[in-house]
């Protein structure tokens, strides 16, 4: 049974310090979080280092993990995240990303999809919905969100250690920086990128989209967008189960990712 408890590591890029938790043994697997930045070590990835190599990664401006003065856009990100994976020596890797780090996760493999071996797309923004809307986090405030996040919390073992605890001063400053770096990236357009799904034809590498049913945050009309845009694609949508499927449907999600890595 490899070890799956995490390390700590700083990885510099453009002289930024990034902070990266590496855990596990096997082929690499990163994953990026979603506007609230990093929920630490979860079960979730545990289940997934007992497969792959997983590095999660606190994305610039989130957590404690510098931002350069010169990253504004998520176009940005999108460019600092790829060399991110060269910083860490990953010539190929696979994606895994939820919310933010899902459309974050679309959009280096639209951009290099040489690097990416299999991407993993959970309750993504990025694509703008026909029919619905993507939920306005900004103006609802993070606990209402929060609120929404979830079909039911009872579900999600993890929820009240993660949430209902309270926080140092410290965590409280962390939290207003990791808002004003989500406002920075994904504010204008709100969530999404015009040209990202005239970009997803041509990806090739093996894609699972997953997404939860009562999803009402982000629509599950764009899990059936992501679908569509990107050839042979495969979409899981877990019933009773809201934005964070890896969260409130652990066990199944893990079983559903460790089959698709394989």
């Amino acid at each position: 049974m490899p070890n799956t408890d995490p390390q700590e590591q700083i990885v510099n890029v453009s002289g930024a310090d990034i902070r990266v938790l590496k855990g596990g043994e096997g082929k690499p697997l990163v994953i990026f979080h979603g506007v609230e930045g990093s929920f630490g070590w979860c079960a979730y990835q545990r289940g997934l280092a007992q497969q792959c190599t997983v590095y999660a990664p606190s994305l610039p401006g989130f957590d404690q993990s510098q931002r350069p003065e010169w990253l504004e856009s998520f176009a940005d990100l999108s460019r600092f995240s790829l060399w991110l994976l060269q910083q860490l020596g990953l010539e190929k890797a696979s994606l895994l990303g939820y919310g933010m780090g899902g459309w974050l996760a679309a959009e280096m493999a639209a951009m290099c999809p040489q690097v990416v071996d299999r991407l993993v797309l959970i309750d993504a923004a990025g694509i703008q919905p026909q029919q619905a809307e993507i939920t306005d986090i900004f103006l609802h405030g993070l606990d209402a969100t929060r609120q929404m996040a979830f079909f039911d919390a009872q579900q999600a073992p993890e929820h009240d250690t993660l949430f209902k605890r309270k926080l140092s001063p410290e965590e409280r400053e962390t939290r207003v920086q990791n808002q004003e770096s989500a406002v920075r990236y994904c504010w204008r357009p709100y969530m999404y990128e015009r040209s990202l799904p005239h970009l997803l034809p041509r990806l090739r590498m093996p894609t699972l989209v997953v997404w939860g049913q009562e999803d009402r945050l982000i629509p599950v009309e764009c899990a059936e967008l992501y679908r569509q845009a990107i050839p042979g694609a495969r979409l899981e949508v877990l019933p009773q189960c809201g934005h964070y499927p890896h969260l409130e449907k652990t066990e199944q999600f893990i079983g559903l990712v460790r089959d698709f890595l394989k």
